[in-house]
């Protein structure tokens, strides 16, 4: 069964400050370091993130970008790739947290957005 809110697993160049301000807003996010997956590459972070139906949340635009048109073209699924601007952790909460309340599970999937 498919979560109706996004769920966001952090790619490992997101200070992970913003996974804790995001539980404190109730929503579930997860960093690579706790996932034990700091090191892999951006191919691999996708994939595992897929695996788990988690929305990958990135400062990494170009490889992600690359990545996207890739998945597209092979028809594979992922559960969405959030590409932010790096800002300070409260302003980036801010504009998760944005999308986060307007935004599901279905509709983000294998879709790309901008913060």
């Amino acid at each position: 069964m498919k979560p109706l809110f996004i769920e966001l697993y952090l790619d490992e160049d997101v200070d992970v400050l913003i996974s804790d301000l995001v539980r404190a807003r109730g929503f579930s996010a997860s960093t690579t370091q706790e996932a034990k997956q700091v090191g892999n590459t951006d191919a691999e972070q996708l994939a595992f993130a897929a695996n788990q139906r988690k929305s990958l949340l990135t400062h990494n635009r170009v490889h992600f970008e690359v990545l996207a048109s890739e998945y597209f073209e092979e028809k594979k699924t992922h559960s969405g790739i959030i590409i932010a601007v790096r800002r300070k952790p409260k302003e980036l909460t801010r504009r998760i947290l944005l999308l986060l309340n307007s935004c599901t599970a279905d509709e983000i999937e294998n879709q790309v957005r901008y913060i």
